[in-house]
């Protein structure tokens, strides 16, 4: 963990572990708890599966930070991630998203309060790398919302990630990281 000695340090360490400890132990659980004939289901043709959603966030996290803030060449099939309506199962969508999301961390780590400062080019976007981070950690947190709002309607009762503490919210995914 980064020591936190400044806002930018605070951003960095919370942005860490956003993506790599809270969300993806959250996401793992909730696709875990999706019947594997329902990872490709689509509500309407307007809508994503679970599988297009994580096919979506493995291009986008790859795509903004790993070769847009870390410089790594790559290309991406954004298209392709929403007009899929079949592909791997579910474990290795995920696997192949938690290996991203390792990649995305080794470069985070590496960042300064300095670094947060630049300038980099993204999907044609003219922007500094904190606004990077920001974007891919605010934009992870609405595809994990919708990928757990389908594992509910799949499963209903299957995943709680908060129980009632006398009126507040005890977080309980904590506890799925230790299995």
């Amino acid at each position: 963990m980064t020591k936190v000695n400044s806002p930018a340090s605070l951003f960095l360490e919370r942005s860490r572990y956003f993506l790599g400890t809270e969300y993806l132990t959250k996401l793992k659980s909730a696709v875990a708890a999706i019947p594997a004939d329902r990872v490709w289901w689509r509500p309407d043709e307007l809508s994503n599966s679970v599988g297009n959603l994580l096919l979506h966030l493995n291009g986008n996290v790859r795509q903004w930070i790993v070769c847009g803030v870390g410089s790594v060449e790559g290309s991406r099939d954004r298209a392709g991630e929403f007009g899929a309506r079949g592909g791997p199962p579910a474990a290795v969508l995920v696997a192949d998203l938690e290996r991203t999301l390792g990649e995305v961390d080794r470069v985070l780590a590496t960042l300064t309060p300095e670094t947060l400062l630049e300038m980099r080019s993204i999907q044609g976007r003219e922007i500094t790398v904190l606004e990077a981070v920001y974007h891919v950690v605010e934009h992870f947190s609405l595809h994990l919302g919708q990928i757990i709002l389908l594992a509910k309607l799949h499963t209903p009762g299957a995943i709680e990630f908060y129980e009632d503490a006398g009126g507040l919210a005890r977080p309980v995914w904590m506890d799925l990281i230790r299995r």
